[in-house]
């Protein structure tokens, strides 16, 4: 199987359950401790092939491919830089989560069970330029702490493990923002889960190894 196969068919599925769209956003993979595999710039989320791709040294930033990489790589290589953890990472800017990011409203994490677990750790950083060191430097800073990055007036950077975790967090992460901007239309108060429950659940109810973070500054 081409190296790519994971990458192709999680833009796939992003495309078609509505976490991304049209060439907005960016997904990688680490090969290996130097390098990662990224999406050329411009490409359609929905319709990718091999060549689709450029292999990106993460520390020297030599690429090897036909085609430019994509304006954000200097954030996804920043951000193996800092957790060694982190084997994808994946940049949307999917409806519900960029209607959150546009706005004040804050994101509930005490919800529901994947929630507790997929949004423990998320970040906020202001409004930089796509594909500008600046936006590099503040997301990679809150990669530290954080497992989902949310851009203010952008959309979302969310790493994990594997591409899988990486897929169910930023889905978690849309469903949440979905529920929370549905509820407020329609005058729904939503009912938080206690902190001391959640606390029991991320520490004794062996729904998933709680990944904690160990990458603070």
């Amino acid at each position: 199987m081409d190296k790519a196969q994971p990458l192709i068919e999680a833009g796939r599925y992003m495309l078609s359950n509505h976490l991304a769209w049209g060439t907005s956003g960016n997904i990688s993979m680490r090969l290996d401790t130097e390098n990662m595999l990224i999406t050329a710039s411009g490409t359609f989320m929905g319709n990718l092939s091999p060549e689709d791709f450029v292999e990106y040294d993460i520390h020297s930033g030599e690429n090897r491919g036909f085609k430019k990489p994509s304006k954000e790589t200097p954030m996804h290589s920043e951000i193996y830089k800092r957790r060694s953890d982190i084997g994808a990472i994946l940049h949307s800017s999917p409806f519900y989560t960029t209607l959150i990011a546009c706005s004040k409203e804050p994101i509930l994490s005490n919800l529901f069970i994947e929630t507790m677990y997929y949004l423990e750790y998320v970040a906020y950083v202001d409004y930089f330029h796509p594909g500008t060191p600046e936006l590099a430097e503040a997301v990679s800073k809150q990669s530290s702490n954080a497992n989902i990055v949310i851009m203010r007036n952008h959309g979302a950077t969310v790493f994990d493990d594997t591409l899988n975790d990486a897929l169910m967090r930023l889905e978690t992460l849309e469903m949440a923002c979905r529920m929370i901007i549905m509820a407020k239309s329609a005058g729904i108060e939503l009912s938080e889960i206690p902190a001391h429950v959640r606390r029991s659940f991320l520490e004794e109810s062996r729904y998933k190894t709680r990944k904690k973070m160990n990458y603070l500054d």
